[in-house]
């Protein structure tokens, strides 16, 4: 019997509301967005992408974006991000599901593609594959691999505002009793660099590492030994905390 090949899809959230930074996956460096920065580097991955925004008329231009970008788009609930993964995974019937959020203009496509070759591996939809649990990368490259079933059940069961709006706490806190975990690390702790944008210190220093050093060209781990060699970069946004889940 032929076994068929599952649709893997990447899955981006993106809104303009932030409550930090509002409007920040649009600010321009060298006449490009920072979404756009983040699509071109998932592209690169291979799979197919689609992003999940709000029914919000503030998103209106994040729905033309993907319309014109020729990106898959889904639009849903701002605050119940659960139920917008979930009908966006339906609408382009995705099986495994690789969550990443439009704040990470450096996110990396071979830490993606690795990823999902290891999931891959597991053979196993209670499986899930991160590196945002365990950190040893720096806050920026974050991703989550799981399967559509662990994404509907967490849908149907989780009840609890938290897993409603970060989508996966329900899978890896391992409340179904079912999920295996498997933590993507590295030899070196970088998890205190920070290249998510959050604010707009958070801004600069992509900024910098963009137009000085040509990060958007680069791999993950030539952008981390940037910032370990230059710790003027770092400072710049070292004093934000990240929100918690």
């Amino acid at each position: 019997m032929p076994t068929t090949t599952p649709h893997i899809g990447i899955i981006s959230q993106a809104r303009m509301t932030s409550s930090r930074l509002p409007g920040k996956i649009f600010k321009e460096i060298n006449g490009k967005s920072l979404l756009q920065y983040h699509i071109e580097r998932l592209q690169k991955t291979g799979f197919d992408i689609a992003i999940a925004t709000t029914t919000n008329a503030t998103d209106d231009v994040v729905a033309d974006f993907a319309a014109k970008q020729t990106i898959a788009c889904h639009r849903g609930s701002e605050n119940n991000v659960l139920s917008r993964f979930y009908q966006t995974a339906i609408k382009f019937n995705y099986d495994i599901i690789v969550r990443v959020t439009s704040d990470c203009p450096l996110i990396d496509q071979h830490l993606i593609r690795n990823a999902v070759e290891k999931y891959m591996q597991f053979n196993n939809p209670n499986m899930y594959v991160s590196n945002s649990i365990e950190r040893t990368f720096a806050r920026g490259f974050d991703f989550e691999v799981f399967s559509f079933l662990a994404l509907e059940d967490a849908f149907k069961k989780a009840k609890d505002e938290s897993d409603l709006e970060h989508v996966t706490p329900y899978i890896w806190k391992n409340k179904s009793g079912k999920t295996e975990l498997y933590h993507v690390k590295q030899t070196s702790n970088n998890s205190a660099l920070r290249i998510t944008v959050d604010t707009s210190d958070d801004f600069e220093l992509i900024k910098a590492l963009i137009e000085k050093h040509q990060a958007d060209t680069l791999p993950y781990s030539e952008i981390e030994t940037i910032l370990l060699k230059h710790p003027e970069l770092v400072a710049l946004n070292a004093h934000i905390e990240q929100k918690k889940v």
